[in-house]
């Protein structure tokens, strides 16, 4: 019953993700070709600069020059809307998949509780503790997941605030996880997300998360905090 409920739940999360797929391959497959219709009109203007170069007065060849920069220009646009895309989408699968984990970990955790229920009230089990401390499990990426999940936002540059859900683990763990290979990494370790990350404050700061343990925090600071190689900068 509590498989059933779990499963219906998940399928329910997922149900318009097929759709929201399509639609962001869709768009990204307009923005290519946006983008080889931009490259070809740019070949061409440079072709004519080229031949008529010799005729033409100042005025119209910064004109013309002008008309190249401003392909160059969209085509830049096109192609930073499709690394947005590309990341949009990798963002909503990857939320799906630490749902998943999260469920998974609840769903063991339910079922070990239930198990060590029966051999609590059986004769042979009486007198047996339970351990109702925190328990890790092995997510569907084999990442160790928390009963106790955390939420952090990740920011992107150019883009929109995103809010996960964040798998706690200890990390000694993480050279132990399997880990997709395109999953972002952060912090001066350069290791994926894990445990407690606190974000620098500098909005220019080219890491901008850091695990607790490799910036000797324990807690999260009050008021504004910044990495050490922003403090570094600041003062120089």
């Amino acid at each position: 019953m509590a498989t059933a409920m779990y499963l219906e739940h998940y399928l329910d999360s997922i149900e318009n993700l097929p759709c929201e797929l399509q639609r962001n391959f869709q768009l990204m497959s307009d923005l290519d070709q946006r983008t080889e219709d931009k490259k070809k009109e740019i070949d061409a203007l440079a072709s004519e600069y080229i031949a008529k170069v010799r005729d033409y007065t100042p005025e119209q060849r910064v004109q013309h020059l002008q008309k190249i920069q401003s392909a160059y220009s969209k085509c830049k646009e096109y192609s930073d809307d499709k690394v947005q895309l590309a990341m949009q989408t990798y963002e909503m699968v990857d939320k799906h998949i630490r749902r998943l984990d999260a469920d998974l970990a609840r769903f063991e955790a339910d079922l070990k509780e239930k198990l060590e229920g029966s051999e609590f009230d059986s004769p042979a089990g009486r007198g047996v503790k339970k351990n109702r401390g925190q328990k890790e499990k092995r997510g569907s990426r084999g990442r160790r997941v928390s009963e106790e999940d955390t939420v952090k936002k990740k920011k992107m540059k150019g883009g929109p605030v995103y809010a996960d859900s964040v798998l706690s683990v200890t990390p000694s763990d993480v050279l132990d996880m399997p880990v997709d290979p395109n999953e972002p990494t952060y912090c001066l370790c350069h290791q994926v997300s894990y445990g407690e990350m606190i974000g620098c404050d500098n909005p220019d700061c080219p890491i901008e998360w850091f695990h607790f343990a490799c910036v000797d925090l324990t807690t999260k600071p009050k008021g504004k905090w910044f990495c050490p190689r922003c403090t570094q900068e600041r003062k120089k």
